[in-house]
């Protein structure tokens, strides 16, 4: 079953993926991926362990440069295809990865200080500190030394200093006790009301199918399924298939 046959692209989207192909080596990872997404709208990106998610988020942020990539990629009518990886993050672009890649030596602030190095006009301390109380709490405090909850909010925090217009999250919930889970939820809830648009890839389907609007199923690097997240909660049968719940 492939999404792709029936695909119509949408000439008005604010952000559009065109034939995504990607490689590592000889492995064929993402194939002809495509998809549009509305300004403002969090989007479940889903599928089992190897589906292509993760390459799908690399492939959009220009990560890996190793990495064979074809297709065409727009965000706010801006192609990003052809840019190199700081360039997409300038254009608008951030990764939050399932390593959090938090910088050793620096301190929850300095962390945010190296995300602004550029002068661009993304959110301040305070923004993000009402957004995170944690952070402000422990500013001076070594990021490496936060807790795994305290590291992803300032992973998100370091995105959103930034001049952010596209944020891609992956596996955002993994080792998170509930209560923290639910901290980064509410903080997706208030990103998305200020009009950023995001891509979530978790293992956590239904966690991530109750936070989203919209949803793609990815099925060995090909799209199995577009639609509303709540389209896949109520069809057993599709989640039984890709989800495995």
């Amino acid at each position: 079953m492939s999404a792709n046959a029936e695909y119509v692209a949408d000439a008005n989207a604010y952000f559009s993926v065109k034939n995504l192909k990607a490689y590592y080596g000889d492995s064929y990872i993402v194939q002809d991926v495509s998809f549009d997404l509305a300004e403002g709208q969090i989007t479940a990106l889903l599928g089992r362990n190897g589906a292509g998610k993760t390459s799908t988020l690399r492939a959009i942020a220009r990560a890996d440069e190793p990495m064979l990539r074809f297709g065409e990629i727009y965000l706010g009518g801006e192609s990003l295809h052809d840019k190199k990886d700081f360039e997409a993050a300038l254009a608008g672009v951030q990764l939050v990865p399932e390593d959090r890649r938090i910088i050793p030596g620096l301190s929850v602030e300095e962390n945010l200080d190296l995300a602004r190095i550029e002068g661009n006009s993304g959110w301040d301390y305070e923004r993000i500190y009402s957004l995170f109380p944690r952070l402000k709490e422990r500013r001076k405090q070594e990021g490496v030394t936060l807790s795994g909850g305290e590291q992803q909010m300032l992973s998100i925090g370091r995105a959103l200093a930034r001049d952010i217009k596209l944020l891609l999250l992956d596996e955002p919930y993994e080792g998170l006790a509930p209560v923290v889970r639910h901290d980064i939820e509410r903080a997706l809830l208030e990103v998305k009301a200020e009009g950023i648009t995001t891509i979530l890839v978790e293992q956590n389907a239904v966690a991530a199918l109750k936070l989203a609007d919209r949803a793609l199923i990815l099925d060995t690097g090909e799209i199995v399924f577009r639609g509303t997240a709540a389209d896949v909660l109520d069809n057993e049968q599709l989640r039984h298939e890709y989800l495995a719940i």
